[in-house]
């Protein structure tokens, strides 16, 4: 089990399968624990060094015979997973917010490189080929910036911003080779599209999501 700075925290939050019955659905059969760190059958593994996010303590946490009390309990036993993926919600803009700062990071090298580089004589920026990349990548960069806001907007006003925040952090992706300053970049961004689910899984919220409001009002317009 792997948990986010898994050697710096006191309390852990654990999902937990506690309906035995395989065929049970998943909303119904996963509860919500706070754990103890310091419990009884719980060891902490080694630091593990991600691609990016290095920052960020990413540990495999062994639990053996933990006994945890129902007091620890968050919410109603086997809802669980509704719990957490509603926390999705206000994770998932943060997560887009961390992903344009990357985004622009990575077109400002690219740009500055574009004006230092030269060919023919020229700088490569004045080449249609590299200007025309440059401005797909500045149009998908504020577009992401926009869907960042109003994803946070959305959650500010009571409603789901996972739809706008999945469309962002899908589209908001740049990387370069190792001799640039912005490699590291690239790893962090790479990392971004996993922090709160794969691009695979962000595909499915914009679709669930898309599907659902178009079945209710008639219209797919948010």
């Amino acid at each position: 089990m792997w948990i986010t700075n898994g050697g710096v925290a006191s309390w852990f939050f654990v999902l937990a399968r506690t309906d035995p019955d395989p065929k049970a659905p998943s909303g119904k059969a996963f509860t919500a624990f706070v754990v103890d760190g310091d419990s009884k059958g719980l060891s902490r593994g080694k630091k593990e060094i991600n691609l990016g996010q290095r920052c960020s303590d990413t540990r495999g946490i062994t639990f053996e015979d933990v006994v945890v009390p129902s007091s620890n309990v968050i919410g109603i036993p086997g809802e669980g997973f509704k719990i957490a993926i509603k926390t999705f919600d206000k994770t998932r803009p943060i997560v887009a917010a961390l992903a344009v700062g990357l985004a622009s990071r990575a077109l400002d090298e690219a740009a500055k490189y574009s004006l230092e580089r030269k060919t023919f004589g020229t700088p490569i920026a004045n080449h249609q080929g590299v200007s025309f990349m440059l401005a797909d990548m500045a149009m998908s960069l504020e577009l992401s910036r926009l869907m960042t806001y109003k994803s946070a907007q959305e959650v500010d006003l009571g409603r789901p911003g996972a739809y706008w925040a999945s469309i962002q952090m899908f589209r908001c992706r740049y990387g370069k080779p190792n001799s640039f300053k912005c490699c590291p970049d690239f790893w962090r961004k790479w990392i971004q599209h996993r922090i709160s689910s794969t691009s695979q899984i962000q595909r499915l919220v914009i679709s669930r999501q898309l599907l659902q409001r178009v079945a209710q009002t008639g219209s797919s317009s948010v």
